[in-house]
């Protein structure tokens, strides 16, 4: 019988990631004049990052809830 695969993101500690196209990265670069290296990093073996199959050059969206803004956006580089 097949092991059922566990979704980390099921969890309410672990925010939604979203790996980003090379259209929306550019986008992301552009709106803060950066280049990809400038952003925090996220290492490729991180769980939320292998749970999306990201890899390294890739760039991940971090949606966390907040309690003064309601959301909290940020963006990692995923590196090795």
């Amino acid at each position: 019988m097949p092991k059922k695969k566990y979704n980390l993101f099921n969890q309410t500690l672990v925010p939604k990631h979203i790996l980003l196209n090379e259209e929306e990265a550019q986008n992301v670069l552009k709106q803060f004049g950066i280049k990809p290296y400038q952003l925090p990093h996220i290492k490729a073996s991180d769980p939320g990052a292998k749970a999306i199959e990201a890899t390294t050059g890739n760039i991940i969206k971090i949606i966390r809830k907040s309690f003064t803004a309601g959301k909290a956006i940020a963006y990692r580089y995923v590196v090795d």
